[in-house]
């Protein structure tokens, strides 16, 4: 979920501000920080949010992948054997999993 703190620092990530309950009509802008309109706050969350799902195939993919270890362990035994179980287990998940 993006809140409203996330978008006004990826507006301003110097920003010192606080909010109660995430409600942007809470806003306190500390330490002489720029307000920034409610307007652009908003518009900035849901660009984070279209851009966070957007994403989704690569947080799935992420959780689907072997471990870096057993991932170079298959590197190593295909070199040895001549074989491609690595490449063929990345592309299994990039095909479960497509962009």
């Amino acid at each position: 979920m993006t809140t409203i703190i996330k978008s006004i620092l990826a507006i301003n990530p110097t920003a010192q501000v606080s909010i109660s309950a995430d409600d942007i009509n809470t806003l306190v802008w500390h330490n002489g920080t720029i307000p920034i309109p409610a307007n652009e706050i908003l518009a900035k969350q849901q660009e984070l949010i279209t851009e966070y799902n957007s994403n989704k195939y690569q947080r799935d993919r992420a959780v689907d992948y072997p471990s870096l270890a057993d991932q170079l362990d298959m590197q190593y035994w295909d070199k040895i054997n001549g074989t491609n179980k690595w490449q063929q287990a990345i592309n299994a998940v990039k095909q479960k999993y497509p962009k």
